[in-house]
């Protein structure tokens, strides 16, 4: 069965540079690690690498199209919900095994919210979250599937570690995954598969 699987990370930053982007009117952008692959977690989780280059792809994809927008606090829901956007992924690159993006944090009520906190030096995280099955490998640890399908990076509240744990939430079956994920997504991702394999 599907489950909602989120990943936190916590944002570095200096609320100085945030006061400067504030008086100077522009947007508040900042760099972050976002997900990271091969590495066991806190709950012994692992994200393959070739399953993170997919979706990385797939999202680049959400970030032409100017799509790739986040929540404030994680939803129940694998839908972005439009009143609650606080933030759009302008870049998305790998170093290593490390997935790293370029955040601009907007005008919108909710990111208006994340920008005082910032402003405060208040410790944010960024949470990615996606859909998808693991399957234990023989020292206990879950490998997240296949089937994994990256939806968005939410901005999280979470105490200050270097580390990255992991919570699931209710299970998701098959179909409701299938209509969850925009038709535009599973064509993308079809013509992915199809480029891929030439």
């Amino acid at each position: 069965m599907s489950k909602l699987l989120q990943e936190h990370f916590n944002l570095v930053y200096d609320k100085k540079i945030i006061k400067e982007f504030k008086d100077q009117s522009q947007p508040i952008v900042l760099k972050s690690i976002l997900q990271r692959a091969e590495s066991v977690n806190q709950n012994k989780r692992i994200y393959p690498r070739k399953i993170l280059e997919r979706e990385v792809e797939n999202y680049k994809k959400a970030i032409l199209e100017n799509r790739s927008t986040g929540e404030l606090d994680h939803p129940e829901s694998s839908i972005v919900s439009l009143e609650r956007i606080s933030h759009v992924i302008r870049d998305i690159w790998w170093d290593n095994n490390e997935v790293w993006g370029k955040i601009e944090v907007l005008n919108t009520p909710k990111g208006k919210i994340v920008q005082e906190l910032l402003e405060s030096g208040i410790s944010v995280g960024i949470s990615s979250r996606g859909i998808g099955e693991t399957n234990k490998d023989s020292e206990g640890n879950d490998i997240v599937s296949e089937n994994f399908i990256l939806v968005a990076f939410d901005l999280v509240a979470e105490p200050s570690t270097q580390n990255a744990w992991l919570t699931e939430s209710k299970d998701i079956s098959l179909d409701e995954i299938r209509r969850m994920v925009p038709k535009s997504d599973r064509v993308n991702r079809v013509l992915n598969d199809i480029l891929k394999n030439k």
